[in-house]
């Protein structure tokens, strides 16, 4: 027992090295690292604004000299080019791989990470005429995987949407497929995902209700008499919040912006009265008068608690009236002051029309800065790229706060692994 509790001690002021996989701008990679268990040995990421955030955020704030360097801004699935390295790519420039960083760091201990979701989701099936059947993305998990089995890491963390629970891109259950896919390679997950696996950010002290599938894997020599799904109910549940973050909590004492009115003066530089650059990204977006008309309309309408327009079928009818067409889908959401926000999107760098501010006067839809605290980022993590593609990077990410959590609650999963194995 004395050994376990002296062994315990050494084990908490160690660091586990990691992978990060389909990055994105590195939400939960800085998760990760706030946690300070975890040392960032590379991240994989093919959308270069998002690279190039994750290399800023990892020199500016993590002091990593070598940041463009672990940074592979590459696509995935040209593995071989990946593993041993690439030069004078006309997208990608050059890089020595993954095997020489993995091989400098001498190994790795976790990966994390997941697939782009659109091909999962329940949305996008919606959208796409052929309910994304021939999307490329749905096998980009095989990607993840080859990994996994490249590096035999002793733990993994994938991440996704939950609506890869239901997906069946050509009638293949992606979920049955990940379960057999990581028995082969020797990793023991949890059978019962629906259960164990589905997480939401809202309980981990993110103002925002968002649903995710997060599964764990063990390497199964590792595993012995310890219980996978323990990971959930005994180490995950400890990082818990009881009270819930509002979305008023969360932006209420950011500069406020309001609407040009006046046809004479209103312009796409001159839409909003503000200085717009009080915090990084914190500057609306162009809306047109008959937009701020319909925003500041429908905010009021949550405001004086008339809720005249809270039903999917007077938002409609909004819609047709003011745009002058018909919508099989309302468009519409004011975010309540007072409550969690609805899922951050990636749908937002085409429209903020489900993110509408809850304050009437502003009569506009969130910034890029509201997204990204409504998503928990720090106020010190800046993006890189077009306004379009922050909102991108932002609706895309893992909330940091979550990754937080779930960095540490991992840390301590993988410190019993090693106790169980001496």
């Amino acid at each position: 027992m004395q050994l376990q509790i002296k062994l315990k001690n050494i084990l908490n002021n160690m660091t586990y090295k990691f992978i990060d996989l389909f990055s994105g701008c590195g939400g939960l990679e800085d998760g990760f690292l706030q946690s300070g268990r975890y040392d960032s040995i590379a991240s994989v990421e093919w959308l270069k604004p998002q690279a190039q955030t994750l290399i800023n955020r990892l020199r500016s704030k993590w002091k990593y000299q070598n940041a463009e360097e672990k940074v592979l801004n590459f696509d995935i699935q040209r593995e071989q080019e990946l593993f041993h390295g690439w030069n004078n790519d006309p997208d990608f420039g050059c890089s020595k791989g993954l095997d020489y960083l993995v091989n400098q760091a001498n190994g790795i201990d976790v990966i994390i990470g997941g697939p782009p979701c659109q091909a999962y989701s329940i949305a996008g099936r919606v959208r796409d005429e052929n309910g994304m059947h021939d999307d490329y993305r749905n096998f980009l998990f095989e990607h993840y995987l080859s990994i996994v089995n490249r590096y035999k890491p002793k733990v993994f963390l994938f991440e996704n949407v939950l609506g890869i629970l239901s997906a069946k891109p050509n009638g293949i259950n992606i979920l049955n497929e990940i379960k057999k896919s990581f028995s082969k390679i020797g990793y023991v997950i949890p059978n019962d995902i629906k259960s164990f696996c589905v997480v939401n950010s809202v309980n981990f002290d993110v103002p925002q209700n968002r649903k995710r599938v997060i599964i764990v894997g063990v390497r199964e020599d590792l595993i012995q008499n310890l219980c996978i799904e323990d990971f959930y109910s005994k180490y995950l549940v400890k990082y818990q919040t009881d009270r819930v973050r509002t979305v008023g909590e969360a932006i209420s004492d950011l500069e406020k912006f309001f609407p040009v009115m006046n046809k004479e003066e209103h312009s796409k530089v001159n839409a909003y009265k503000g200085n717009k650059n009080t915090k990084n990204w914190h500057s609306p977006r162009y809306h047109n008068i008959r937009d701020m008309t319909i925003y500041g309309m429908l905010a009021k309408d949550i405001e004086t608690r008339t809720f005249k327009y809270t039903t999917s079928a007077a938002l409609s009818d909004v819609y047709e009236k003011f745009v002058g067409a018909k919508s099989p889908i309302h468009r519409y959401y004011v975010l309540r002051k007072d409550e969690p926000s609805t899922t951050i999107i990636a749908h937002l760098y085409k429209d903020g029309n489900r993110f509408i501010h809850y304050d009437s006067s502003q009569a506009r839809s969130i910034t890029p800065r509201e997204a990204a605290r409504l998503q928990s980022f720090d106020d010190d993590f800046e993006f890189c790229g077009s306004q379009g593609s922050v909102y991108q990077m932002i609706g895309n990410a893992v909330p940091p706060k979550l990754g937080k959590a779930l960095g540490l609650a991992l840390s301590e999963f993988l410190d019993d692994i090693i106790i169980n194995d001496k």
